[in-house]
């Protein structure tokens, strides 16, 4: 059950990951160059924080599926309130349950220190919820990078537009503007109260390798 878990997760983040391209348009090898270690710095960073707490993975995956859900994949989700900012932290999906904020700061500092001012934390968030479900035994999936970051966050958006654990989909749920197929709208509807099961819940949930 738990490998299926993360299975549905990784189809869904892939999904919603290639919906919600912000920026250009996006390539699995836009780093090559300009930060070729980028993906594994992220990857080891990831496999040792879920080594430190065995939860991170599931957390790193809501993070993104949040972060998704509101704007785009642009990393709002990262952002601090400030005079101009209201943080999507404080929305009631993400206070006191989002998680794994150190460990982007960690990763993002590592490619800061390689490659300064190159890797968008909206791509770190897509390599850590790929990273995620590898750690955990899940599949691996190729991941189109170059994703720019949003410079303000939507509390409204975070409020309004994230599914609630329990909730099933309806065909006038979000979601459907993203041009997803039915069989996604399927996957969504069961992916969402996963992750939230496993992030609220993850000393129960012990994938088998």
């Amino acid at each position: 059950m738990a490998m299926f878990a993360v299975a549905l997760v990784a189809t869904l983040l892939f999904s919603v990951s290639s919906a919600f391209p912000s920026g250009g348009q996006l390539d699995p090898h836009f780093y090559d160059h300009s930060c070729p270690q980028a993906q594994q710095i992220v990857a080891s960073i990831v496999g040792k924080a879920h080594y430190r707490d065995p939860r991170m993975a599931a957390s790193l995956l809501r993070l993104h599926f949040h972060d998704c859900f509101v704007k785009g994949c642009d990393a709002s989700i990262l952002l601090d309130s400030s005079a101009s900012v209201t943080s999507e932290k404080r929305s009631i999906p993400n206070k006191d349950s989002a998680r794994g904020f150190e460990v982007v700061d960690e990763i993002k500092a590592a490619l800061e220190f390689a490659c300064p001012r190159t890797v968008s934390c909206a791509d770190v968030l897509a390599l850590a919820a790929r990273d995620s479900t590898v750690v955990t035994g899940g599949p691996g999936w190729i991941v189109p990078l170059g994703r720019r970051d949003s410079l303000g966050a939507s509390i409204q958006g975070s409020n309004n537009d994230i599914p609630a654990p329990n909730e099933i989909f309806s065909l006038s749920f979000p979601i459907c503007s993203l041009n997803l197929s039915r069989s996604c709208l399927w996957l969504a509807s069961l992916a969402s109260p996963i992750i939230f099961d496993i992030d609220m819940w993850g000393e129960r949930w012990k994938p088998t390798v």
